[in-house]
């Protein structure tokens, strides 16, 4: 992580039954088909800007935050991020988390948090960064596609 970051980092406790927490057998197999990759948001806007001519790497390792989609011939890297585990609205929706709600409210402030983390260092690094929500994605793909290309098309002309 950056060494600029001076925020101290959220302490998310350990999920488990000694530390409190109790899961019902029916909310672990809801949990468990929760899926952190290809997701059809990730899918679709993948697709459209495979379409669009561009090529990229997926869940790319060789960057902070393994972004779900970048695109190094143009140091852009693009994340498409779920609305709960990266708190869209979140003060408005932390009130309402009812159930274990010290392990989930620190774990969920702890990701906008890296979220935040990851950003500062991939502009450090020289990316710009997209960050899109799942359903943002869902309803209007052709705009996030298009402020992507626009992006991209700039990026190419300085290039030249």
């Amino acid at each position: 992580m950056s060494k600029d970051y001076k925020q101290e980092r959220i302490k998310v406790p350990r999920f488990n039954e000694e530390s409190g927490f109790y899961t019902t057998p029916q909310r672990s197999k809801i949990m468990s088909k929760i899926r952190g990759k290809n997701t059809k948001p990730e899918l679709a806007f993948r697709k459209a800007l495979y379409a669009a001519g561009y090529r990229y790497r997926i869940d790319y390792k060789k960057l902070i935050g393994k972004p779900d989609i970048a695109l190094p011939k143009y140091k852009t890297v693009i994340f498409i991020d779920g609305e709960y585990w990266h708190g869209k609205n979140w003060e408005e929706r932390k009130p309402k988390i009812k159930t274990n709600r010290e392990f989930w409210i620190a774990k969920i402030e702890r990701n906008m948090q890296r979220d935040e983390e990851v950003d500062q260092e991939l502009k450090r690094l020289g990316y710009t960064v997209f960050r899109f929500w799942e359903t943002e994605v869902k309803k209007n793909l052709d705009d996030c596609i298009s402020k992507t290309i626009a992006h991209l098309n700039t990026v190419e002309k300085s290039a030249k």
